[in-house]
């Protein structure tokens, strides 16, 4: 895919490298998503989809392979450069919201902004504009303790988005709320990422929710699979 805003090529990691204890989580793992594309990670628990989140999201480094954001190989890159990319270029959203506490939720939304140098007015519009999006608009001056668990990680995706990413990775981020808010939560998440038209790879295990997405990959084995 030549116009890939994530791509993955023959990513390699080894946990325990030259040791009887040596585990083999990604072996040769090749991936590409394109702008717009919301594409499923579906793998058991423990085969290694938050290792190849955290690989994508440049959060970790492999042992060998390449990682590409918007055609720009990141392997080998300086820290700094490494960071500027996921503060500019990738969202993240948790199984667990990690929303600030002592802030409110807009607050949470209107933080990532102004360490990327936004404008507070800016930001706050922004920030209302995408809690408004997920419906909790109501709740922008609650702290994330006032909030439901399905408010909680609706103010989350906001905060993933607030900077406009080109790629969204989520890990699990439904898992811990019920099946009704877990819909709703995914509906919400989803749409936003169609609208703007971002590349979005989300792992889960519901495959329900992998049917609703335009594509589903499996990790198998250390390695990527469609189907």
């Amino acid at each position: 895919m030549s116009d890939a805003v994530l791509r993955l090529d023959g990513i390699q990691k080894r946990y325990n490298p030259g040791k009887p204890n040596e585990v083999t989580v990604l072996d040769g793992a090749q991936l590409s998503v394109g702008a717009g594309q919301v594409t499923a990670l579906v793998a058991p628990s423990g085969a290694g989809k938050s290792t190849l989140l955290h690989i994508a999201g440049l959060l970790d480094t492999a042992d060998a392979g390449e990682v590409a954001i918007l055609g720009d190989i990141m392997s080998g890159k300086s820290d700094r450069a490494r960071t500027r990319a996921r503060r500019e270029r990738i969202g993240f959203v948790y199984q667990f919201h990690h929303l600030l506490p002592e802030f409110t939720a807009i607050e949470n939304v209107v933080l990532p902004q102004l360490a990327a140098g936004v404008a507070s007015s800016v930001a706050e519009q922004r920030a209302l504009e995408l809690l408004d999006r997920v419906g909790v608009a109501h709740r922008a001056a609650h702290r994330p303790g006032e909030l439901s668990g399905g408010e909680q990680q609706r103010v989350a995706v906001c905060r993933a988005l607030a900077n406009a990413p080109a790629l969204l990775l989520a890990d699990e981020p439904t898992g811990n709320l019920d099946p009704a808010t877990s819909d709703q939560v995914f509906g919400a998440l989803i749409e936003l990422a169609r609208d703007t038209g971002l590349a979005a790879l989300i792992a889960t295990h519901n495959m329900d929710l992998a049917a609703r997405m335009d594509r589903t990959v499996h990790l198998r084995d250390g390695k990527l699979e469609d189907g």
